[in-house]
């Protein structure tokens, strides 16, 4: 089981099929993960600037990041795999 305590950050990527081919080559190896998603056009303080005006010019694609950890023990191996 993987807890803030036992576990390594692997790769942080905005880009989504790179996420996805990562958590499957973890999950054919049997690697355990986790994935933290951030919307990054999304902020908690109220009446930024881009509430005012929404999100034109923004590459869509950038709008996320994808941090992936696996348990310590299982990192180096999780490198590897992913190079």
């Amino acid at each position: 089981m993987l807890t803030i305590f036992n576990r390594k950050e692997l790769i942080v990527t905005m880009e989504m099929n790179r996420q996805s081919e990562v958590r499957d080559i973890l999950s054919q190896n049997g690697i355990d993960y986790t994935v933290k998603t951030t919307n990054l056009q999304s902020s908690p303080i109220l009446g930024n600037r881009r509430g005012r005006v929404g999100n034109f010019g923004i590459n869509q694609d950038y709008s996320y990041e994808y941090k992936i950890y696996v348990h310590k023990k299982d990192f180096e191996k999780s490198v590897c795999l992913i190079r």
